[in-house]
């Protein structure tokens, strides 16, 4: 089953917006489709070979611009630059995408390594607030904005070998709202909690077993990066004007097959 294509959201004319870890999957939709609607897009990743190329592959209306920028979500240099970038290229930043995250922690909770304990909620948690501080700081806070987090469905239940990256989104969830509290009126924050999508992170979750993977489902299908997308472009828009300290669950049912069992 394939995704319908996104034909809306053409409101961010004149608006820019950074999506950060934007070099593939979930990041690099969320790109084209804000770009799509008419917004001047900066892609960050943690290589300027990644950034540029993810860059070349989005496109919007004429006169709009996607920029490659590198830079690792946890380094606070290159987000500060990267923001004062943003809004001395463009004139503004009215979206912030914290799509950017990592999860080097894979096994029982008992057994991790503090290292790499750290390396997660630095990535997953740290780097949000990170970019939300700076980009409220230089831009938002005065003219405002909209962010958008994105989180997981691990944030929301268990699995086993996933605790560390599960309990991350956790506390992104909570952190959206505390933002949404702490930034209002001026600044929306919300985020996406996505289930299992088509991308090369995710890919050895399903690799083999795609069929019975899906039928797990209750909407009959793995999901897509797109599906994610569009979520965030809703979030980021004008038609999400009275949403703030919502995450919103992007899963095919997955919570629902859940519930029921």
């Amino acid at each position: 089953m394939n995704t319908p294509e996104l034909t809306g959201f053409t409101g961010f004319t004149g608006r820019t917006a950074i999506v950060t870890g934007a070099s593939r999957g979930i990041g690099l939709a969320i790109a084209q489709t804000l770009a799509a609607g008419g917004a001047n897009v900066i892609l960050t990743s943690r290589t300027r070979e990644h950034a540029d190329e993810a860059a070349k592959q989005v496109s919007g209306p004429a006169g709009t611009a996607a920029v490659g920028y590198q830079a690792h979500a946890t380094d606070e240099e290159a987000a500060r630059a990267c923001v004062d970038f943003a809004v001395e290229r463009f004139g503004s930043l009215d979206i912030l995408v914290n799509n950017a995250g990592t999860n080097p922690a894979y096994g029982p909770l008992i057994d991790i390594e503090k290292s790499r304990f750290a390396k997660t909620l630095d990535t997953n948690l740290w780097g949000p607030i990170l970019w939300t501080s700076l980009a409220v700081k230089a831009w938002m806070g005065e003219h405002g904005g909209a962010v958008v987090n994105t989180a997981s469905i691990g944030g929301i239940q268990v699995a086993a070998n996933l605790g560390v990256y599960n309990a991350s989104k956790a506390a992104l969830i909570h952190v959206t709202k505390q933002l949404a509290l702490e930034l209002a009126p001026k600044v929306r924050v919300n985020g996406v909690a996505p289930a299992i999508e088509r991308t090369r992170l995710a890919e050895g979750l399903f690799a083999g077993r795609e069929d019975a993977v899906a039928a797990t489902y209750p909407l009959g299908r793995i999901g897509e990066p797109d599906d994610v997308a569009s979520a965030v472009a809703f979030l980021a828009s004008d038609a999400a004007a009275w949403i703030t300290g919502e995450t919103l669950t992007i899963d095919g049912g997955a919570l629902l097959g859940q519930a029921g069992a």
